[in-house]
């Protein structure tokens, strides 16, 4: 059996949760012990105070109807001041229709009941509120009407009983949520500077809390500085590679300039493969490191990418936006991912549109083309880096490695987004969205 249906009603987050694990319980115990409580101990002592009060009555009963051979030296009526209860002979229409209670009141109903059972010439009880009893009986000498006050059939104040356990209740749930919120703020902040570091960004975080959570701290630390010393000796290596061949492919453009016309245009054209494969290789290792995160506007970044590459007789153009504000973002990691995707579109395709949409939640960067596309069960082999898809675009259209979309989506991850490749709707090829949590 499966409760799939309840993960709708259970809170989110981490305190939402302890809030709810602290209150459940504690609302459940207070139900549980009011109505034992109320049951066995209200219900008890109400009886027994309104079987007491029921001989009473049968003594102002027995005397209305035989008052001067039952106590020739007392009167009724100083019998009932004595007893404490009014009584008052009264005529028949005078006599309610039915019982009368408040809804909410549950001693009132064993109150009636106690007393219909222990005095049979009882006709009618009202209970109209917690100060008075009335009680319509048959007398000997007519309909009588008994008043007495309500403490002398059922327990005073039963209400302080629920108002003492809601205030304690309350109280204690609010301590123990102070001193379980000083055991969640731990779990929270490592949280919090894992979230920052899946997003590319380093926060001071200094292991704290119980054991358990100082563990997965100090494994976290570990983990992150491991990962760092591995990005920084890689980006190390290929920029000692970069310095070392850059020498060679100087020299090569030098000694090429000196060669005819004609044996050289086709050498040149290899010198200049080999740097701008060279420069993929850079940018795909180098990712986003050594670029701190800023507040940037996307609009206005993505806007400036395709001016520029309009000025370079790129055929792209910015064909939508919607909002407004700014994103945290590293813009030159998002210049870089979004001119790979304009490059790849125009490499495969005659032009390519770009759009951008920032809502409240997220930041989405569409780029469109109208090339043959990808097909659905190769897109994800698309994004390994050096993959080359010959069966569905055109490699003889430009030069590459099939590290263009690989650097788009580590720099999307690097954003704590992802890189979602489809068909385009509007011009028939591929459709690639950068989108990013705000």
């Amino acid at each position: 059996m499966t409760f799939d249906w309840l993960k709708r009603y259970v809170p989110r987050s981490l305190y939402g949760r302890a809030a709810l694990i602290l209150v459940l319980p504690v609302v459940t115990l207070q139900l549980v012990v009011s109505v034992v409580f109320i049951q066995r101990h209200f219900e008890g002592v109400t009886k027994q105070m309104t079987g007491s009060l029921s001989l009473e009555l049968g003594v102002l009963l027995e005397a209305d109807k035989e008052e001067a051979a039952l106590l020739p030296e007392i009167t009724l009526e100083e019998i009932s001041n004595f007893l404490e209860i009014a009584v008052t002979k009264v005529p028949e229409a005078d006599l309610p229709a039915q019982d009368q209670r408040r809804w909410y009141d549950f001693s009132g109903r064993v109150v009636i009941a106690t007393l219909d059972g222990a005095v049979p010439a009882v006709r009618a009880v009202l209970l109209p509120d917690d100060q008075r009893v009335t009680v319509y009986a048959e007398g000997a000498r007519g309909l009588l009407r008994f008043d007495f006050s309500r403490k002398r059939v059922s327990a005073s104040n039963p209400h302080q009983l629920l108002v003492n356990m809601v205030v304690f209740g309350m109280l204690m749930t609010a301590i123990s949520f102070i001193y379980l919120r000083n055991q969640l703020r731990p779990v929270t902040r490592l949280a919090k500077a894992a979230e920052a570091f899946g997003r590319g960004r380093v926060e001071p975080y200094k292991p704290s809390g119980a054991v358990e959570v100082r563990a997965a701290g100090n494994a976290f630390l570990d983990m992150r500085n491991r990962i760092e010393r591995q990005i920084e000796q890689r980006t190390l290596m290929l920029s000692g590679v970069s310095h070392d061949l850059r020498t060679p492919l100087t020299r090569l453009k030098l000694g090429l300039s000196m060669l005819e016309d004609e044996d050289r245009e086709p050498m040149e054209r290899d010198v200049a493969e080999m740097q701008h494969l060279l420069d993929e290789f850079l940018a795909f290792a180098r990712g986003t490191t050594g670029e701190e995160v800023e507040e940037v506007d996307p609009i206005a970044l993505v806007r400036q990418i395709v001016e520029d590459d309009q000025r370079g007789a790129v055929p792209v153009t910015l064909v939508e936006t919607e909002g407004e504000g700014t994103v945290l973002l590293r813009p030159g990691a998002i210049r870089r991912a979004v001119e790979n995707l304009i490059s790849n579109a125009v490499r495969y395709g005659e032009r390519a549109e770009v759009s951008v949409t920032l809502s409240e939640k997220s930041l989405r960067i569409r780029v469109e083309d109208d090339g043959p596309g990808i097909p659905a069960d190769r897109r994800e082999e698309a994004l390994r880096p050096f993959a080359r898809l010959d069966e569905s675009r055109n490699q003889n259209r430009g030069m590459g490695v099939g590290l263009g979309l690989s650097i788009a989506i580590d720099i999307a991850r690097a954003h704590g987004g992802v890189l979602r490749l489809g068909d385009s709707l509007r011009m028939g090829g591929l459709q690639a969205d950068i989108v990013i949590a705000r």
